[in-house]
Parts: C-alpha cells; sequence; structure tokens
C-alpha cells in the first residue's frame, strides 16, 4: 500500500477547520495540573505513583504522563484544562513572529544563494515561532515520542501541542496501514502551538561512526522537498520553519545536513519561484548555529 496523500486524511482529522484553543478556563495553573494528575493517575490505576509537592515536579510528571499516554479520545473538561495549562505556559515563553525575523540578506549581504531573501537564520525554541508551518522530525510511528521528558524535537512539539496532535497522527496512520517512510512527510493542525500547521517528516538515521551514504543524503533532502510539497498544497501556508531534520537522535552529521537543507530548499525554491515568502532554518544551540551560518558563506 503506498503511502497516504493530504486528499486521503485531511478531511478527518478537519485540517482545513481553524483550531480556537480554550484559554480562559483557569486561572491557577498548579490547580489544573492536579486536576489533570488526578485524572490521569486515577485512569492509569497507578498507586506506585505519587504526586509530588513541588511545582516545577508535579508539571514534570504531567508531561511524563501525558508523553506515554496512547492515543485516545479525551473529554471536553480534560482538553480544556489541557489547552488552558499550554496557552499560559506558552504566553510566558511569548510568541516569536516570523515576519520580525532578520533576512538572511541582512545577516550575510553577499551570499551565493538565489532565494536569500526568503531565507531566515534563527536560533531558538521552534514552538515559538509563529509560523504558518513548523516541521517536526518525526519517527517511523509518526506519534510522538514516548519516552518522558526526552529532549527531542518530537517530544518537545507534542507536549506544546497538546495530545489532538497524536490522535491526528493515529487516524494518518490508521488509514495509510503502513509505517511512514524516511523521507516522506504529513501534516496536521498545531493546536495549542503558535504554528497553525505541524510538517511531520522523518529522516534518515546514520549509526554512530558509520560512512555516510548518498542514499541517506537524498533521503534528508527528500524530507526537505517532501514538506515543501505538501505546504505547497495549502495557500495559507506561506512561512515554514525547519528544524535540523536528523541531526540529533538519528545522528545526521550537521555540516552535511546543513548543507541539504539550504542547497535542497533554494533550488527547489528556484523552480517555484513565487511559493513562499519565508523559510526559517530553526536551530536550538549555539554550535548549530555557526554550522548554518558558514553554510550560508559558502560561495
Amino acid at each position: 500500500m503506498p503511502q497516504l496523500q493530504l486528499k486521503d486524511y485531511a478531511s478527518s482529522i478537519q485540517l482545513n477547520s481553524k483550531y480556537s484553543p480554550f484559554v480562559d478556563y483557569i486561572e491557577n495553573k498548579e490547580e489544573a495540573v492536579n486536576d489533570l494528575l488526578d485524572f490521569l493517575l486515577k485512569e492509569k490505576n497507578d498507586r506506585k505513583i505519587k504526586i509530588p509537592q513541588n511545582y516545577h515536579e508535579k508539571r514534570n510528571l504531567l508531561r511524563g504522563l501525558l508523553t506515554i499516554k496512547e492515543p485516545g479520545i479525551l473529554s471536553t473538561n480534560i482538553l480544556k484544562k489541557i489547552d488552558a495549562l499550554l496557552q499560559i505556559e506558552l504566553k510566558e515563553k511569548s510568541v516569536v513572529e516570523v515576519e520580525q525575523l532578520n533576512m538572511l540578506t541582512d545577516l550575510i549581504p553577499n551570499n551565493a544563494f538565489k532565494q536569500s531573501d526568503k531565507f531566515s537564520l534563527w536560533q531558538g525554541d521552534i514552538i515559538q515561532l509563529h509560523a504558518d508551518a513548523i516541521v517536526n522530525a518525526a519517527n517511523k510511528y509518526l506519534l510522538g515520542c514516548f519516552q518522558p521528558l526526552h529532549d527531542c524535537i518530537d517530544n518537545a512539539i507534542h507536549s506544546a501541542s497538546g495530545p489532538q496532535l497524536r490522535e491526528d497522527c493515529k487516524t494518518i496512520m490508521s488509514f495509510q496501514n503502513k509505517l511512514e517512510e524516511t523521507g516522506s512527510a504529513k501534516i496536521t493542525r498545531g493546536y495549542n502551538l503558535p504554528a497553525k500547521y505541524v510538517l511531520h517528516t522523518v529522516g534518515p538515521i546514520v549509526e554512530s561512526g558509520a560512512e555516510l551514504m548518498n542514499q541517506q543524503k537524498d533521503k534528508l533532502a527528500s524530507c526537505y522537498i517532501s514538506c515543501l510539497e505538501l505546504a505547497n498544497q495549502i495557500p495559507e501556508i506561506k512561512s515554514i520553519a525547519f528544524c535540523a531534520i536528523s541531526t540529533g537522535v538519528f545522528g545526521f552529521p550537521k555540516k552535511e545536513a546543513a548543507s541539504i537543507a539550504v542547497n535542497t530548499v533554494n533550488e527547489w525554491l528556484n523552480v517555484h519561484p513565487n511559493h513562499f515568502e519565508k523559510i526559517i532554518f530553526n536551530v536550538y544551540s549555539e554550535d548549530d548555529y555557526n554550522v548554518y551560518f558558514r553554510t550560508f558563506q559558502q560561495s
């Protein structure tokens, strides 16, 4: 069975319907966390788990419980509390408007990339970006990371979006009835993220110490192309923020990954010059920023 196409699942996850989070449902974060912990622990029926006294530890426990929770419809009351909590936390972090980000032409005026007037390089947390779409480095199951508090972008995006994101991914994978192929992509709504959409793509895995193969390079390029072509089917997507796909636990060498990312997107836009207004290359660490900066300095 081939990979599922957008037309095959868009209506089932209400992709074209605007999601309006419940923002005024709670005033006290700790009260919401306590209520949600009580619900999830009762559902889990595990008396060994004790609720800590410290709010930070409570919040981490809640995030962990939501991370390991299998897809399943939650009550409106529970979803309201999750939405309100996530919206309060989003305000505390602050939203970054992509229109305010400097363009690459301001950063490196004489760069060699024809489409650089559409490029931005930004260091920070992708879940703060108010882009039309952000890219998630997913795994082949496409359901998010099930490891509590795991430091990966898949976990971060699902945690900040809320459980509806996993539910949508489950719907997509149920229709597809096979694992997501490396280099392909799917799209969902962003729910409690500033971004309206999330593009989920599966990057290639490079084993530690192994030689980088041309096939892996091609698959990584395919991730970027798949995301661009999928987003291009949705007219309202004008800005996309790409994470550094495959460079985390998937082990793709950062220098090569950055070069593939920038050149692939630049070449795609050369062929489709009237598509998209802003492409953000998002990095989290200073080291990653420097890798991309040097890539953009290529002559």
